[in-house]
């Protein structure tokens, strides 16, 4: 079952406090990014978050799974009713995932 547009932008807007907040649709799921850096996905529906230690810090329960089959675990955010939480949250994990390493482009011979 593929993510809704409505529940993307409800997730994007939501955490939109912890800087310039993006989506990319991505194997017909989606990519959530701050401030270009990409911090977690959207599947079916649910927001998981690239776990990290000081996200891990902030959850009193934390909830993993891995987004798709094969996939890493990663957090699994239900409860998206606290803005200043998931602003929190969001900016801690931020700061301890590496920038995306850009990718050389292939020259034809």
């Amino acid at each position: 079952m593929a993510s809704s547009q409505e529940f993307v932008d409800y997730v994007c807007d939501q955490i939109s406090g912890a800087g310039v907040i993006t989506s990319r649709k991505m194997f017909g799921e989606y990519g959530v990014y701050c401030n270009g850096k990409i911090i977690g996905l959207i599947c079916d529906n649910q927001f998981f978050v690239k776990k990290t230690s000081g996200g891990a810090g902030l959850l009193t329960d934390p909830e993993e799974a891995p987004p798709y089959d094969g996939a890493k675990p990663m957090f699994v955010i239900s409860d998206l009713e606290d803005r200043d939480f998931l602003t929190a949250f969001i900016l801690k994990s931020y700061e301890e995932l590496p920038m995306q390493k850009a990718r050389k482009k292939k020259v034809k011979e």
